[in-house]
């Protein structure tokens, strides 16, 4: 007499869980998905049709896009004409300090401002320190090489930032790492960012060792929000084009059934 097979178990599908939800815990996933929707990239997705004002917000509006860029001018405007450190120091701190005292008083977000102000602080502190005109922009040079190194090494072990923060926020999570085409364009994408971080350097730190105040800080300046905004804009443009390929795939499929 043949002795019975044992009856297989029947599968759970509460249980099943398809890689990508393996790679990833739930509440790791929640951070990362308000991470991605506070980043510049969610503020620009955030704006729907209208790129123009999403891109705006995205970068601080025009209060900040000022609060972002006037410090370091009149820093170097001062110091040109003065020749004097502690003046065009001066200059820029008390610039920040009146930004962020007006944003306190108008009850509008600090986070930023406050940002800035230490930046323009520690930086002003570095030049007096060593009375070099020029030290005022080596914090940026070691922000500049973080966010380059930290975003080359996302690449380098499979995961790369454009695509954590893309997936996030357009509800994929990072199922993106199981299709070929979204991975290959978030790495390119992520490159594209780590080319800005090193064409800045690769620019700036020749100005830097020759002492040229005045070109290396214009220079910034030219690289900073003008460079920034476009490479934004490039990404969200290839992200959405992505999905809505994606999406217009699906439902081809669906119509073809």
């Amino acid at each position: 007499m043949a002795t019975p097979e044992p009856p297989t178990p029947p599968e759970s599908q509460d249980s099943a869980a398809t890689p990508a939800e393996e790679e990833i815990s739930p509440k790791l996933g929640e951070t990362l998905a308000q991470v991605a929707a506070k980043s510049s990239l969610g503020a620009l997705a955030s704006g729907g049709g209208n790129t123009g004002a999403a891109l705006l917000g995205a970068i601080g509006g025009v209060r900040g896009i000022i609060e972002a860029v006037v410090p370091g001018l009149l820093f170097v405007i001062v110091f040109t004409l003065t020749q004097s450190l502690p003046w065009a120091a001066g200059v820029a701190v008390g610039l920040a300090v009146i930004a962020t005292i007006a944003r306190i008083i108008g009850k509008t977000p600090v986070t930023a401002a406050i940002g800035g102000l230490v930046g323009v602080v520690a930086s002003a502190v570095l030049a007096l320190t060593t009375g070099r005109a020029e030290d005022n922009f080596v914090l940026g040079f070691y922000v500049n090489s973080g966010y380059a190194l930290g975003l080359l090494i996302s690449v380098a072990v499979g995961w790369p930032l454009i695509g954590v923060l893309a997936g996030y926020l357009m509800g994929d999570g990072v199922a993106w790492r199981h299709d070929r085409l979204k991975r290959r364009v978030f790495t390119w994408l992520t490159l594209a960012w780590v080319g800005m971080f090193v064409a800045r350097l690769a620019v700036q730190l020749p100005f830097y060792f020759a002492g040229n105040v005045a070109a290396l800080g214009l220079t910034r300046i030219a690289m900073g929000l003008p460079l920034y905004a476009p490479v934004l804009v490039l990404t969200w443009l290839v992200v959405r084009s992505v999905y809505r390929r994606g999406q217009t795939a699906e439902e081809s499929s669906a119509n073809s059934r």
